[in-house]
């Protein structure tokens, strides 16, 4: 690439400069190189973005397959509809090969296969939390035609997108800044009465308008003295005195997710509630004050589970890794060993039965730095806020 040309591309790229994606591939090939593998295969919109800078929301539609090949020395190739090539030439990737998608008779896959059959171990991530996005019918004949060796590369995805580089952590901010703004508003917006899908509505609109690209997640309840139910869309149920109602957003601001909530009581709050709302708090304050790099997941899961004493609800784990998508790895949870380490970005989502019936949840988004973590939300209030008082 001449000089010219790396100006134009870095002029062009929407979110991050050139040596952002140089750095990530870089990485990747090292742990390709460790691992003794030649090329790598993805087929996801997060993996697929996090190498090129690809962001659109075409994604939605599940017609075409994108394909991305990452080889352990060498830039990658994308094989992608030639509906996505001018916004992929915006990106830093060249080598660009399309087909006139949708074809269900070769979608992409004579293209694929001219540059796999170079190879008899190919990686895939495989495991948890990954998927294949291709038509199975479309994999069987890659397997047919090529009789590939499949290497599983969940871990090398792993170890690359859970460590967050500064400009990734100043986006997440950015998202979490937004929605601390607008949970702020809340007592504005909110009103005994008030249908609980109009909050909803409100609040989207507030999110939108503090300068969130999308909010592809609000999900939350209400009810007294509290919820049961934390991932439900709204209902046309009135917000009434003695309750507590809880939003939780994943806002999205230049392709990076925040994951938080906040609650709030209707009126003044019954002791239950106030004693469940102290308990998360301190709960969460532990937590910070115990992270640290090096700590396991699984060992912070047994704090939390252990200031929560015996009122903690079964949920199975109590925070996760957070990024390009609303949920990511690590979980702090029972099973997982994951040791922390500097620059992750993660949630702390402890939870508790409270006496009277239903739930409350808290959630805050935190990275992990040499000391004390770094709060990207705004921490929640000490006590519960309430609304609709006169």
């Amino acid at each position: 690439m001449t000089g010219q040309q790396y100006l134009l591309k870095a002029y062009k790229m929407q979110d991050f400069e050139i040596s952002e994606f140089e750095h990530r591939l870089d990485r990747a090939q090292r742990l390709m190189h460790q691992e003794d593998l030649p090329v790598m295969l993805l087929t996801t919109e997060p993996e697929i973005r996090y190498f090129t800078g690809f962001r659109t929301q075409f994604w939605q539609s599940p017609t075409r397959p994108w394909y991305l090949i990452i080889p352990q020395t060498g830039m990658p190739t994308a094989i992608i509809p030639e509906i996505g090539f001018d916004l992929m030439q915006k990106c830093w990737i060249d080598d660009i090969r399309c087909w006139p998608a949708p074809r269900p008779s070769d979608d992409g896959i004579k293209l694929l296969e001219s540059i796999l059959l170079n190879y008899t171990k190919v990686g895939l991530p495989m495991g948890h939390e990954t998927h294949l996005q291709m038509p199975l019918d479309n994999f069987n004949l890659l397997n047919k035609n090529l009789r590939i060796n499949w290497h599983d590369t969940t871990s090398i995805i792993r170890q690359l997108r859970m460590v967050k580089s500064e400009a990734e952590i100043s986006l997440i901010k950015s998202s979490c800044d937004i929605a601390s703004r607008s949970f702020d508003k809340i007592p504005e917006i909110a009103s005994v009465g008030q249908p609980l899908s109009e909050l909803f509505r409100s609040f989207k609109i507030d999110l939108l308008n503090e300068g969130a690209d999308d909010i592809p997640y609000l999900v939350g309840g209400v009810g007294e003295p509290s919820y049961s139910d934390v991932i439900s869309p709204p209902t046309g149920r009135r917000l009434s005195l003695g309750e507590t109602v809880m939003l939780d957003t994943g806002a999205v601001y230049k392709g990076y997710y925040c994951d938080f909530n906040r609650n709030f009581a209707i009126g003044e709050p019954p002791s239950s509630v106030k004693k469940a709302y102290e308990t998360l708090w301190k709960t969460t304050e532990t937590a910070l004050d115990y992270i640290r790099p090096g700590v396991s997941t699984s060992n912070l899961f047994q704090l939390m589970s252990n200031t929560l004493q015996t009122s903690s609800s079964d949920v199975g784990r109590f925070g996760h890794g957070l990024g390009m998508q609303l949920t990511e790895w690590p979980s702090i949870a029972n099973w997982d060993q994951t040791e922390l380490v500097k620059n992750m970005v993660i949630t702390l989502e402890p939870s508790i039965h409270v006496d009277g019936g239903g739930v409350l949840v808290t959630e805050e988004n935190i990275v992990v730095r040499d000391g004390r973590p770094e709060l990207l939300s705004k921490r929640a209030f000490r006590d519960i806020p309430i609304i609709g008082l006169p």
